[in-house]
């Protein structure tokens, strides 16, 4: 499948998987992991899109000899940006159901259908996942730290009752991806969708999901400082929105 970037207008016009589903992949620098994350995603048969945030590595490329949608920013913007794109884009092609996912390959394909389900049946409008009401695999104890602090924050500022807040596994309604409109580029973003969901009174639930942790995506993840900038950052969004 050819590929466009955001501003380019039509994708092409290759045949693309029938399923109102689609995924929507933010990718920064994955040459070493988009090519597995993919092959793993093949089975579910519903549509993909690869969002290549301004990648110096042969990402991009790697991604177009699948199956797949593929879109470009010719720079760097940040997850939550990349993310907006991707959802403007399902939107545009009529989906009704849209799946955020890591690049990386931390997140379960096999968790899909139960992250599905709820907005298949229209019991909420969106799906959390929770590695804390799933489970993890090798995560160090400082991330724990991390993102226990992560979650007391956006409880406080949000006022949900979530056990995860930085989880990149999330589905959304078409009701939702339409209603919720993602202002910071970088990590805030997670808590910015969450805030929204608040704001906005959606439904929402959390759902059970594996994530596993390696020494790579330990490398290129949330340090603790990030903790520190993801709450400045919120609260500048806040200020000035």
């Amino acid at each position: 499948m050819k590929s466009k970037s955001p501003s380019a207008g039509s994708p092409s016009n290759a045949d693309h998987q029938p399923s109102e589903v689609w995924i929507v992949i933010a990718a920064y620098n994955e040459a070493g992991r988009i090519d597995q994350t993919l092959s793993s995603l093949h089975s579910t048969r519903h549509n993909i899109i690869v969002v290549d945030d301004g990648s110096s590595d042969p990402t991009r490329e790697l991604a177009a000899k699948h199956p797949v949608w593929t879109l470009r920013h010719p720079i760097n913007c940040g997850q939550g940006a990349t993310l907006q794109t991707g959802i403007d884009f399902a939107v545009s092609r009529g989906a009704t159901a849209i799946v955020t996912f890591d690049a990386d390959g931390q997140h379960d394909p096999a968790d899909l259908p139960a992250m599905l389900q709820p907005i298949i049946e229209d019991a909420c409008d969106v799906v959390l996942g929770s590695r804390f009401l799933g489970q993890t695999v090798d995560m160090p104890p400082l991330r724990r730290w991390i993102l226990a602090l992560a979650t007391w924050f956006t409880r406080r500022t949000s006022g949900l009752r979530v056990t995860d807040t930085h989880n990149g596994f999330r589905v959304f309604s078409r009701k939702a991806a339409t209603s919720i409109r993602i202002r910071q580029p970088r990590m805030a973003h997670a808590s910015e969708i969450l805030d929204q969901i608040a704001t906005k009174g959606l439904r929402y639930v959390e759902r059970p999901v594996t994530i596993r942790y390696t020494a790579a995506t330990l490398e290129k993840g949330q340090k603790t400082s990030d903790a520190v900038r993801v709450s400045a950052q919120l609260l500048a969004g806040r200020i000035w929105k």
